[in-house]
């Protein structure tokens, strides 16, 4: 049986949440792990299914861990012998793309089957075998595997992305690290998740420049020692529970967050009149009796809007006064949870790539379907505020990207627990 989320809703969010560590972050630094020759150690790791995913198809390539109770990590892939990402473990996670650059410049050869994960449409691997190519990589893809080799090491080149991709950046990224000679990245991914793999690669003894920006240069090391580090908290879970606070006129105060990753999503709950108190690593957001008003959005790569918060503004926009306009530029097929949030009682159209929804005054409990990760955080915060029980169902999408939402919800005061 799958679990599902049991909801009633109508609490306003009071009190302190904790956030996680980024699962964009950590999941490319796991991957970076491979590069090291000594022990890394790794804090702040989420405890989520796509980082168990990353941590099996490294673990079958060799790499050992010791975790604690505080989800820190000892990685030691000193012992790496295997080179191949297998498709049962890589059709669950897309991410697993992201261990092609390490083994390729690493161990002259990788063969990693082409990836699954979530249903939003078509994320062309194009970028990271071209890029590869352009290294000096030997690449055929059949047989649903990418077949690479490199024998004589990778070489470092200038690269431009055609389309900014995060994870072809990352990618790239780690095969130059250890590449022959100096790599440059133009039209970079400039995430904030991007800048931390590269921190992290630093703090083992990389020479990377530039991240964060949209030109990054590599130059190449002859190899990776041991090292600690600590991952950025995860912007998207914080701006998940600042919304969940806005949506049911409630006052939270995040902690273990950083604003500066943030700035479009706050500036797009300020325009939708919540209250916000911002310190170092702290946010206190103030809804107490207000209805949020409509805002406009239109995704983009960082530092413009994220298309990872799109749905869960979707939901504020559902019981917003006004009406609004939702483009999604990034992604085709993520405008799954309309329908969804449709059986609870919003008013939204969908005119191809663009959602126009006008506020109603009040959601109504319903059975509604997960379809993806962040839609289902989305139908969770429209469950928040609907009038009666909402049961939101296929919840493992949910699982891969937040770690335990129900009980930090529930410590908020949300009436929410989890049933199968």
């Amino acid at each position: 049986m799958m679990d599902k989320l049991i909801i009633n809703g109508g609490r306003s969010l009071e009190g302190e949440v904790s956030i996680s560590g980024a699962k964009n972050a950590a999941l490319p630094i796991l991957a970076a792990t491979l590069l090291a020759s000594e022990q890394v150690i790794i804090h702040n790791v989420p405890h989520l299914q796509d980082i168990t995913t990353m941590m099996e198809l490294i673990g079958g390539m060799g790499v050992s861990f010791i975790v604690d109770d505080k989800m820190t990590l000892e990685v030691n892939p000193k012992e790496v012998f295997g080179h191949i990402a297998p498709y049962d473990l890589v059709k669950t996670m897309r991410a697993s793309i992201l261990v092609l650059g390490p083994l390729l410049t690493k161990f002259g050869k990788a063969e990693v089957s082409l990836p699954g994960g979530c249903a939003i449409g078509s994320r062309p691997v194009d970028l990271h075998i071209s890029g590869m190519r352009a290294l000096g990589a030997n690449i055929n893809v059949e047989n649903g595997y990418i077949y690479a080799s490199a024998p004589n090491g990778l070489k470092g080149a200038e690269y431009t992305f055609d389309i900014i991709s995060v994870t072809g950046t990352e990618n790239l990224i780690m095969a130059a690290v250890l590449a022959q000679g100096v790599t440059q990245l133009n039209n970079a991914a400039k995430e904030p998740e991007v800048v931390d793999l590269a921190n992290f690669l630093n703090t083992l003894g990389a020479k990377i420049k530039g991240a964060g920006t949209d030109t990054i240069i590599i130059e190449g090391v002859t190899d990776l020692k041991s090292g600690e580090y600590t991952v950025m908290p995860d912007r998207i879970e914080a701006g998940t529970f600042l919304i969940a606070a806005s949506i049911t006129s409630g006052h939270i105060k995040l902690k273990n967050t950083y604003a500066q990753s943030m700035t479009a999503i706050l500036e797009k709950l300020e325009a939708s009149g919540a209250g916000l108190n911002i310190s170092h690593n702290d946010i206190e957001i103030n809804c107490k009796q207000k209805r949020p008003k409509a805002v406009n959005i239109i995704t983009s790569p960082y530092p413009a809007f994220p298309t990872d918060m799109q749905a869960q503004f979707m939901s504020l926009n559902a019981v917003a006064e006004g009406t609004s306009e939702i483009v999604e530029t990034i992604f085709e097929n993520r405008f799954m949870h309309v329908q969804e949030l449709q059986r609870m009682g919003a008013n939204i159209k969908l005119h191809g790539n663009t959602a126009v929804c006008t506020g109603v005054e009040k959601l109504t409990g319903a059975p509604v379907m997960a379809t993806d990760l962040r839609a289902s955080a989305g139908l969770v915060l429209a469950g928040l505020v609907a009038d009666g029980e909402t049961i939101v169902d296929r919840i493992y999408h949910i699982d891969r990207g937040y770690e335990r939402i129900e009980e930090k919800l529930a410590q908020l005061g949300a009436s929410i627990r989890r049933a199968n």
